[in-house]
C-alpha cells in the first residue's frame, strides 16, 4: 500500500531554533536535516518531506505577501501529499491559520500548524511532541480512505483546535492557544481522540480554488470609555480605510453618543464595512439585544457573531481581496465560510 505523505513547512519561529555550541545563541536549523533532530519520525510509517521559508522569518514580520507564499506553497504540492504541517511562530499563528482558512477555498486535506514556546534544542521543549502528535493527526484516515481532519487547524498542547477558531492567550505557558467558542476538535493523551461532532465534513465535490488577494486596508480598532470623537473621526474618514473590525463591548454594545452613531453611518455610507466583535474573550455579539447595539445595526455596523478578532480581520481582508461589491461583502461578513463563526 501507498505510504500516506506529509509535507513539512517551515515558515520560522520558536520551534526551528538550536543553539549555537560555540556562540550559545539561537538559530533556525536546516530542516533538511530533520530527522538529526526528531529521530522519532522515522517510527512513522510515512512518507515526509521538508521545504523551509528562506530565510525564515520570525511570527511578528508575518504579513499578507507571507501569507501569499505560503499559500501558493501549499497549492503547489496540494496534489503530491495527503497533509500539510505548517512550524510557524506563536504570536502570528492564529492570523495565519486562519488566513489559510480562508484563502485555501475548497481545501479538503488536514493543515496543521503547530509551533512552541521552547526552542527545539532545549530539554524541556514543547516542540517535539507537538510536532509529532500535528504529523500523526495530519496523517489520520477514516475507514472510507478520507481525512479525518479536512481543515486548518492549530495543534498545541494535547489539543487541536480549529484555526480561525484560536487566540493566543498565553506567552509563557505551554497551553498557549485557547478557542473559547469552539470546542476542541481533538485531544491527545494515551491516544488521540477525536471530536467528530465539531469536525467539518469531508467534501468529495470542493475543488482548491486558492485566493491570494488580501486587502490590507484594514483596521482593528477598539472602544474604551472616554474615546474623543476626534480620534474616531481620524479612522473612520481616512481615505486608505476600507473596513474596520470595531471592537465593541460585551454583546456588542456602543455609548449612545450621538456623534458616534453619525461617523459609523457617514463610514457606512462611503461603502467602509465596519464588523462588531466583541472585546471579551468568549461570548458572541447580538446587537438586536440592547438599544446601544441596535443604533449600530441602524448606522450600517454588520455582526461578526463569535469571531476571534483574527477571522474577522483574516475573512474581511479575504472578502475585500476578491473584489466583491460592497453589499456582498457585507452579506459574507454575517455567513459562516470555513467554521469560523456559529450563526
Amino acid at each position: 500500500m501507498k505510504k500516506n505523505s506529509i509535507l513539512l513547512i517551515y515558515t520560522g519561529g520558536t520551534i526551528g531554533m538550536v543553539q549555537n555550541a560555540k556562540t550559545g545563541a539561537l538559530e533556525s536549523f536546516n530542516f533538511n536535516h530533520l530527522l538529526q533532530h526528531f529521530p522519532e519520525i522515522e517510527q512513522f510509517n510515512l512518507e515526509i518531506e521538508a521545504k523551509s521559508f528562506l530565510p525564515p522569518i520570525d511570527s511578528s514580520d508575518m504579513n499578507p505577501a507571507m501569507w501569499k507564499k505560503l499559500a501558493l506553497l501549499i497549492t503547489q504540492e496540494y496534489h503530491k501529499y495527503d497533509g500539510f504541517v505548517v512550524l510557524h511562530g506563536t504570536d502570528t499563528m492564529a492570523f495565519t491559520a486562519s488566513a489559510m482558512s480562508f484563502m485555501l477555498e475548497g481545501n479538503t486535506k488536514p493543515i496543521i500548524f503547530t509551533g512552541s514556546q521552547l526552542p527545539i534544542g532545549m530539554l524541556r521543549t514543547d516542540g517535539k511532541e507537538n510536532l509529532i502528535t500535528a504529523i500523526e493527526i495530519a496523517a489520520a484516515k477514516n475507514a472510507d480512505g478520507t481525512p479525518t481532519v479536512p481543515e486548518v487547524c492549530i495543534y498545541f498542547a494535547n489539543k487541536l483546535l480549529r484555526g480561525n477558531r484560536c487566540t493566543k492567550r498565553d506567552a509563557g505557558s505551554f497551553d498557549a492557544f485557547v478557542s473559547n467558542n469552539c470546542p476542541a476538535l481533538a485531544t491527545a493523551g494515551t491516544n488521540i481522540t477525536y471530536n467528530h461532532r465539531y469536525i467539518r465534513p469531508y467534501d468529495e465535490k470542493a475543488t482548491l480554488t486558492p485566493q491570494y488577494e488580501m486587502e490590507q486596508g484594514i483596521i482593528i480598532f477598539s472602544l474604551f470609555p472616554g474615546i474623543k470623537e476626534e480620534v474616531v473621526k481620524a479612522v473612520l474618514r481616512s481615505k486608505e480605510i476600507k473596513g474596520v473590525i470595531f471592537r465593541t463591548y460585551g454583546a456588542g454594545n456602543a455609548p449612545q453618543a450621538p456623534w458616534l452613531t453619525q461617523e459609523l453611518a457617514r463610514a457606512s455610507n462611503e461603502g467602509k464595512i465596519i464588523v462588531n466583535i466583541t472585546q471579551c474573550a468568549g461570548g458572541a455579539v447580538e446587537m438586536a439585544r440592547y438599544e446601544t447595539g441596535r443604533q449600530l445595526i441602524e448606522a450600517g455596523v454588520v455582526s461578526g457573531h463569535d469571531s476571534t478578532v483574527e477571522a474577522a480581520l483574516t475573512k474581511l481582508m479575504y472578502l475585500l481581496g476578491k473584489g466583491l461589491p460592497t453589499d456582498e461583502a457585507r452579506r459574507l461578513m454575517e455567513c459562516d465560510l470555513a467554521g469560523e463563526i456559529t450563526v
